[in-house]
Formats: structure tokens, C-alpha cells, sequence
């Protein structure tokens, strides 16, 4: 973990990262222009125990919304959607050895690094700061009305 986080419902949050709240992903700003891309974790909470990751290509160019890889865990099967538009420049070795990995540390385990899109700010759309404890605490509730989040 990287600095001081808040606490929101139970989960631990970074407000230095970027949320979005249509993928569940963080986006991480790094030198040079890339960003990383984690699972939030809400978003780990509610796809359950990860147990295996697969990511497109290096090199590969994909839009916001678009899949950068693949994830099967204990409730969810299916494509990991990128919360920037971009290309892809890393994979995390860690993540693709250890999936497990990003149970324990979802603020810690990075999945891709992108080069965002010239043509699309990184941070259009991301959450951010004073506006992730209203957010999320209301993901929170809407998560545990549907029952997808163990108490």
C-alpha cells in the first residue's frame, strides 16, 4: 500500500488513486504518462476469490469499457474492463504468477500498465478525493442490497 488511505463501509481505499465507477477499477498515474490498472475492492469483493489472469497482448489498443484481459474467480467469469482507453504496455508478472495475490492487496496488485489514448484525458470519468466516500459507500449499499457482498 502506498500512503494514507480512509476507511468506507469496511473497505480500505487510496484517495491518491483514480476510481471508476463503471469498471470498479483504479487507476494509478506513473511517471512518463502510463497509468496502472488494479481492481478496487469492491470490485475484487464482489467477483470473489480470484484464482486465474489472463491479459491481452502487449501492445494491444483498448478503449474505455473495452477488455485488456480475462478474470475466473469464485462469482464472476469473464473480461476485465479497461477504466482508460489506451495501449498496453505491461503486464504485471506478480499478478499472472499469483492471482491470489490480489485478494490480500487489491490496492497493491496491479493487472496491466496503459499508455492512455492522446485523444482522452486518463482521468475523464475517474473518481478522486473528497467525491470516493459518498461513491463508494453507496456501492457499498447497493452491492449488499443485491447480496454480492458477504457480511
Amino acid at each position: 500500500m502506498r500512503g494514507t488511505y480512509i476507511e468506507v463501509d469496511g473497505f480500505t481505499l487510496d484517495p491518491g488513486l483514480l476510481y471508476d465507477p463503471q469498471t470498479h477499477m483504479w487507476v494509478e498515474p506513473r511517471d512518463g504518462g502510463i497509468v496502472r490498472v488494479g481492481f478496487d475492492p469492491l470490485g475484487r469483493e464482489t467477483s470473489g476469490d480470484i484464482v486465474s489472469l489472463s491479459f491481452v497482448p502487449v501492445g494491444t489498443v483498448v478503449d474505455r469499457g473495452g477488455s485488456f484481459g480475462d478474470v475466473e474467480a469464485a462469482k464472476l467469469v469473464g473480461p476485465l474492463l479497461s477504466p482508460v482507453a489506451g495501449t498496453v504496455r505491461a503486464h504485471s508478472a506478480d499478478a499472472l504468477a499469483d492471482p491470489g495475490m490480489v485478494n490480500h492487496d487489491p490496492l497493491g496488485a496491479w493487472l496491466v500498465e496503459l499508455e492512455p489514448d492522446p485523444g482522452t484525458p486518463p482521468a475523464d470519468g475517474l473518481l478522486t478525493g473528497d467525491a470516493l466516500p459518498e461513491w463508494f459507500s453507496a456501492e457499498v449499499a447497493r452491492f449488499r442490497a443485491k447480496g454480492m457482498i458477504a457480511e
